[in-house]
């Protein structure tokens, strides 16, 4: 190789790596913004004089946008380009959290944070994964960025309470939209110089707008059945469900969850049909049915919902816990995570690492064990006593078990597609792993709620013993994960 050729590859490598800092701040501002209203509900009501359940239903909408919206926009990446879909999604998102910020009453918070963030998210998370996939194209360098991006993810949501608390204790809510604010404006400005201009696929596919309506609408449902689970229960509903003052379905009768998701799944087959239809019409459809058709993937997928659901569940248990049991704050929930967002940054830290001594699919059977050790730690450990102290080693095993499996699942599903299709897998990738925290949160509410109507019910043991079999299933599926072909230097496109 001459010595111009190895200026060009370092100065390639520096800008690829000057790359993932903006790309990291922007899934952790993403992942912050689905934590940190949690702990603002009850101060947010009262100062725009609605009730806890708008402001609940806010929160529930903002998820609903971004996990409905992500398929289509990442298909956006190939007509608009990724650094064009990445930019776009900031400047959305921005203005979605000033709109929040001066908010005086629940229709523009729902404007801003539900609708405009939600959007946001759903065009700027997809094109971080697709670029660190094309820019690092060896396994073991690529899981050291994806280290770095999934560990910005697990810092988000796990710091986005005690974040939140802190500026919403001492500054005010709006305050902490306002910091979202400036914290894009940084990203922007960064990502100008930082992330490479990708040209649109040429020539540009139509956008398939009736695929997109369809796969929207379609993961609407499924996760609006879900979210219902905390009102209504999963089997017999807890109280009569009312659609334009008639009772539809009675209390004691089949939970609504069902009826949302059932119809959540009658437009997903849709969806998956006219998929089909319009591949075999040569049009180009808005998700390629070839994604699944790679059993690798397909596992990948599984583990990845299975472990946000698993992580999401257990910090929700455990500050439900902390705050109802020890009548902790916002900020002392916070402080109490601590031992496992140190094991996600030091797991995902590592990735490089283990990913160079390991495969992948090792590495996520090992996070789903240290997973459920973490949570039967706890349960050994916490469940009787008062100590902080008491806490650490499960949470602690909980976050190296987080911050090890989430970053190889993603490596594993991403590089297991060439460039060319890493627009369609990253959108799919990400509605998988929202599903999933949104199954989370929802299945250990329902758990808390069910343990806490027997008088010998302990809701803290049902839940997490319930989130450990969750575990127990993922390690399962990962257990039939194929061995990984050698990818040490797949040539990237573009």
């Amino acid at each position: 190789m001459t010595e111009a050729s190895d200026s060009t590859a370092a100065r390639i490598s520096a800008a690829a790596k000057a790359m993932v800092f903006p790309l990291a701040l922007a899934q952790f501002i993403a992942s912050y913004a689905a934590t940190n209203m949690n702990v603002a509900i009850t101060t947010i009501a009262e100062d725009l004089g609605t009730s806890v359940g708008g402001i609940q239903t806010t929160i529930t909408l903002f998820t609903l946008t971004m996990a409905s919206l992500m398929v289509a926009g990442s298909k956006l990446t190939d007509i608009l380009g990724r650094k064009v879909c990445f930019v776009a999604g900031l400047i959305v998102y921005g203005t979605g959290a000033l709109l929040a910020s001066l908010s005086q009453g629940l229709g523009l918070l729902i404007v801003g944070y539900s609708l405009l963030e939600g959007i946001g998210s759903a065009l700027l998370i997809p094109p971080i994964y697709i670029l660190i996939t094309v820019a690092f194209t060896d396994v073991r360098s690529r899981a050291k960025y994806f280290g770095i991006v999934s560990g910005a993810a697990g810092l988000g949501a796990a710091a986005g309470p005690l974040l939140g608390g802190f500026i919403t204790s001492s500054v005010g809510w709006r305050a902490s939209f306002i910091v979202q604010v400036l914290v894009v404006v940084w990203i922007i400005v960064l990502s100008r110089s930082r992330v490479p201009s990708t040209p649109p696929v040429r020539p540009r596919p139509a956008f398939d707008t009736a695929g997109a309506i369809l796969s929207a609408a379609g993961l609407f449902f499924v996760v609006f059945g879900i979210l219902q689970s905390g009102t209504y229960g999963w089997l017999a509903s807890r109280a009569d469900f009312v659609i334009g003052g008639t009772v539809v379905l009675p209390q004691g009768g089949l939970s609504p969850v069902w009826l949302f998701a059932a119809l959540g799944t009658g437009i997903l087959i849709w969806f998956f049909l006219h998929v089909r239809s319009r591949e075999r019409a040569g049009k180009t459809p808005l998700m390629s049915l070839s994604l699944f058709r790679s059993r690798t993937a397909n596992l990948g997928l599984v583990t990845q919902n299975v472990q946000w659901l698993t992580m999401q569940g257990s910090f929700f248990v455990v500050s439900v816990f902390l705050q109802q049991a020890w009548h902790y704050n916002a900020i002392q929930t916070g402080l109490m995570l601590t031992p496992a967002t140190i094991g996600i940054l030091a797991s995902s830290a590592a990735a490089e690492r283990f990913a160079s001594r390991h495969p992948q699919r090792r590495m996520i059977r090992v996070g789903f064990l240290a997973m459920a050790l973490g949570m039967v730690c706890l349960l050994l450990l916490a469940r009787e006593t008062n100590s902080i102290i008491a806490f650490v080693p499960g949470l602690l095993m909980m976050g190296l078990g987080i911050g090890t499996m989430l970053t190889a699942s993603v490596n594993l599903v991403q590089s297991a597609f060439p460039d060319e299709e890493q627009d369609d897998i990253s959108g799919l990738s990400r509605s998988v792993s929202n599903l999933g925290s949104s199954l989370g949160t929802a299945l250990a509410g329902s758990a808390l709620v069910a343990a806490a109507s027997r008088p010998e019910g302990a809701p803290f043991t049902v839940a997490l013993v319930m989130l450990v079999v969750f575990a127990l299933l993922g390690l399962a599926a990962a257990m039939f994960l194929p061995r990984e072909r050698a990818q040490e230097e797949r040539p990237a496109a573009g």
